[in-house]
């Protein structure tokens, strides 16, 4: 028996290769039976191995009487080793298994082990998300501990509906997955296309939610995005009542949640902190300051290049002023500065916290004075750029930003060739290309296309709260009242 043992003991160890933090301790209880406890050290909490799983080997008794002779029973072990995670478990996949997952193995005579849940949970505290900050409501944001983000979402929704299906994804990686919805509330067509795309995941690694989310996106080609990646626990308990599912990953503070459509893209969780018409208000200038971001830089190439007729004469006569001298044509002065605008921010988010402020906004200033006084370019493109880039900013989501800046680049290209026509163009082409698009079956420009009158009261406005009674219709919730 005590060579089986140490077969089974040698073999997850081998498997584990020659690691410094490999543990396997030999021990004897009282009454002579000898049992291998083998664990990683860098991934268990040493103290409660030594005071859960140590000592109480080290000072059991096997009581013959309760029990019986046969040694390989591991219930007499059980009653003293008090712990709420001990499970048996059976053969070598299994043991190395449960021993990188950060268990503590306790291997038995014969081929019985217990696996012991005593894995060391690194984390840092719940803080406010510094990407989605907020002015007024929670200052609660994820961590990378799945089990701490469960209880924050659990302390919001104390409902025996919310059901948190559990799933391992990443060959390699084996990243513990949560799907997380409202039963009876999510449509049943919902949750199953989430069971099904997040199973037809294969790959070797899960490392962050992005992985996730360009696995189970409905379409790959778009810069737009088709998932909300939060860090909001309020913002997903909301998703989740409304009658959406969500996805919490192992490791990182964003959670996925769909469907999205494209007029989401523009609500925040503060809008339903405020008054009705302040968070309406509110949601017109995100609107604005979208069209302003994918149209001023455009507009200004096409009526300077090819339609200065448009122009009042005193501004035409004020932009030729200014254009005097400058050797570049208006696209390509518009390009470089957008460009270099492109630049900076990225020299900004990459440097660190204390030089990239100054990179970004002191760069900006004197690249951007530099310029007009050398004659490279006008004064007016560079109060075009910053208009630009100030709108940019008030996109709630970080990924919609991005898609803002791919779409006024192709608009500016398209302007730059051909005036107002191809901007027009540019026009039509994202518009059919935004009602192309799904989210988990739900059309991306719903409720407009195709049309759920009820759902127009939390689009362009938000309606005051007692006119909210029923869940959006587009989701086709199981239980519409609220």
């Amino acid at each position: 028996m005590d060579k089986q043992r140490q077969d089974i003991a040698e073999a997850v160890a081998a498997r584990l290769g020659v690691s410094p933090d490999v543990i396997c301790r030999r021990l004897r209880t009282r009454e002579g039976l000898e049992v291998s406890c083998l664990y990683l050290s860098s991934l268990v909490d040493q103290t409660l191995v030594d005071e859960v799983i140590i000592r109480p080997i080290l000072n059991a008794a096997r009581e013959t009487d309760a029990y019986g002779p046969d040694a390989e029973s591991p219930d007499w072990l059980r009653d003293h080793i008090y712990h709420g995670q001990l499970k048996e478990i059976d053969g070598l996949d299994a043991c190395v298994e449960a021993v990188l997952d950060g268990h503590a193995l306790i291997l038995l005579p014969g081929r019985r082990a217990l696996a012991m849940d005593v894995c060391k949970r690194e984390q840092r505290s719940v803080e406010e998300p510094s990407t989605e900050s907020t002015i007024r409501g929670p200052r609660e944001g994820f961590v990378e501990d799945l089990i701490r983000n469960l209880s924050l979402i659990r302390k919001r929704v104390k409902s025996d509906k919310l059901v948190f299906e559990p799933m391992v994804l990443g060959t390699e990686t084996k990243t513990l997955v949560c799907l997380t919805y409202m039963r009876g509330i999510a449509s049943d067509r919902l949750v199953d296309e989430f069971r099904k795309r997040l199973g037809a995941i294969q790959t070797d690694s899960i490392l962050e939610s992005a992985y996730i989310e360009e696995w189970i996106q409905d379409k790959a080609l778009t810069p737009f995005p088709q998932l909300m990646a939060t860090e909001r626990p309020d913002a997903v308990a909301a998703k989740l009542l409304e009658g959406q599912a969500a996805v919490l990953t192992d490791g990182t503070p964003i959670a996925l949640a769909g469907p999205l459509t494209f007029f989401q893209l523009f609500t925040t969780p503060e809008d339903y902190y405020q008054r009705a018409d302040i968070a309406t208000l509110l949601r017109w200038l995100r609107m604005a300051a979208f069209l302003m971001s994918i149209f001023v830089p455009a507009l200004y190439v096409a009526v300077v290049s090819y339609h200065q007729e448009m122009l009042p004469m005193p501004l035409l006569a004020s932009l030729a002023a200014q254009r005097e001298g400058v050797p570049f044509p208006a696209f390509l002065e518009a390009m470089m500065m957008m460009l270099t605008f492109e630049i900076l921010r990225e020299a900004g988010l990459r440097m660190p916290r204390i030089a990239g402020q100054a990179i970004s906004i002191v760069g900006a200033l004197v690249l951007g004075q530099a310029a007009v006084e050398a004659g490279i370019v006008s004064a007016a493109i560079v109060i075009v750029v910053s208009l630009t880039a100030i709108c940019n900013f008030v996109s709630p989501m970080y990924s919609f930003g991005i898609a803002q800046r791919i779409v006024q680049f192709a608009f500016l290209l398209l302007a730059g060739i051909l005036g107002l026509f191809g901007l027009m163009c540019g026009c039509f082409i994202l518009l059919i290309h935004l009602a192309s698009l799904r989210s988990f079956g739900v059309r991306y420009f719903a409720p407009f296309a195709p049309l759920y009158l009820p759902d127009w009261k939390d689009t362009f406005v938000r309606a005051p709260r007692p006119a909210m009674s029923r869940r959006p219709a587009m989701l086709r919730p199981g239980k519409t009242r609220r």
